[in-house]
């Protein structure tokens, strides 16, 4: 019985004993397995600019030649790049997108368009209408709006047309394509531009309620906002500089068509111009340049100036270009978003009016000459007056 009890128990250390040592055998292999993860310093994580290597032929890749250009420099400037360790969404821009914009530096477009973290489409359509994010340049940051039911996204206006190209955890890209401009000092304060603050946010809607569009009071102070600033960027401080004066004004309507002299052309001899800027905003109406040539000749259109309208004196169409009181345009859709579109102008618009009591014979010839193909001769039957209006 004795023998027993001790055969038993030394069989019962010997598998306690095997137990132990295929644990310990286990715990082993786990240890030495090695982890799928980003690779990473021993003493702190590693920056995302180290990353720039890769990014640049990930873009070349994915089509934004240009743009790639600007991750080169990158290392070499101070920005939030340089130490962030976190994912980073990439608002990539198009290469005519940058070629739109002669006087931009790539490496600063490549900065302000770079934000921490990862912002997918999907997230970026949940966020508030206006909603700003810093990018990895100080002290600017990127303002995303939306249409009104949210299926399209626009950051600082242009419009993402490529969304979530290519995403592995740690670098989200997003391909954009309009219009580009470098942002603002003031960007991350749009309070400090626009001198009316924004609405209270939108009560959370029922299950009952219709959906909610953002009111269109709301859009036009921030279009107004964009606008300004890609103006002054884009050589139209002047003009940017009035709207802002009319600012009360402007953001009573609902769109608007906005022909312009670029500052160059106001300092070399339009200063007419400056007094004349209602007379040459079209109210409540987005005529963009393909809808400005689709307009027959004789079409009246209203301006800002009270009793005083604009004329098509050529309707766009083959190789003759539109002409809007006998001035034809010299940059269409200079500058636009949702809500505003401005044309640059070689020349400010004439005013027109019928001539009375006068001789449609005079021999005296058109009141206004033609200038270098800039404008048609004006006919006799039409005057040009003066306007002393202020803005």
């Amino acid at each position: 019985m004795v023998r027993f009890e001790q055969s038993a128990i030394l069989v019962l250390s010997l598998l306690v004993l095997t137990a132990m040592a295929m644990a310990i055998e286990e715990a082993s292999c786990r240890r030495a397995a090695p982890r799928i993860m980003f690779q990473q310093s021993d003493s702190e994580d590693l920056p995302f600019s180290a990353a720039t290597s890769v990014l640049a032929p990930i873009l070349i890749n994915l089509g934004f030649h240009e743009f790639a250009m600007g991750v080169q420099g990158v290392s070499s400037v101070p920005t939030l790049l340089n130490t962030w360790s976190g994912p980073s969404t990439i608002f990539a821009l198009t290469d005519s997108s940058i070629h739109s914009c002669s006087s931009c530096s790539t490496t600063r477009l490549f900065q302000e368009h770079t934000v921490s973290g990862l912002f997918s489409f999907q997230h970026l359509r949940s966020l508030d209408f206006g909603t700003k994010i810093e990018t990895i340049f100080p002290g600017r940051c990127i303002t995303v709006t939306s249409d009104s039911n949210s299926t399209k996204i626009f950051i600082e206006g242009v419009e993402i047309t490529h969304p979530d190209l290519f995403n592995n955890g740690f670098m989200l890209v997003h391909g954009l394509d309009g219009f580009a401009s470098q942002l603002s000092p003031f960007s991350c304060n749009v309070e400090r531009f626009a001198p009316l603050s924004f609405p209270p946010p939108l009560p959370h809607p029922q299950p009952s309620d219709p959906p909610e569009v953002p009111p269109s009071f709301y859009m036009i102070r921030l279009m107004l906002s964009d606008a300004m600033l890609r103006l002054r960027i884009s050589g139209f401080g002047i003009l940017a500089l009035a709207m802002r004066v009319k600012y009360a004004d402007l953001v009573q309507l609902q769109n608007m068509t906005v022909f312009a002299l670029d500052d160059a052309t106001i300092f070399s001899g339009g200063h007419e111009y400056i007094s004349n800027v209602r007379f040459h905003i079209v109210p409540n109406m987005l005529l963009m340049a393909d809808d400005l040539s689709k307009l027959p000749v004789k079409t009246v259109l209203p301006t800002l100036a009270h009793g005083q309208t604009l004329e098509v004196t050529n309707s766009g169409g083959g190789s003759s270009p539109v002409r809007i009181n006998y001035v034809r345009l010299k940059i269409p859709d200079a500058v636009h978003n949702l809500k505003i579109v401005v044309h640059s102008l070689f020349l400010p618009f004439p005013h027109l009016h019928p001539r009375v009591g006068g001789d449609s014979n005079n021999a005296a010839g058109p009141d206004v000459t033609e200038l270098d193909g800039e404008m048609d001769p004006i006919p006799t039957d039409k005057i040009e007056i003066e306007d002393h209006h202020r803005l």
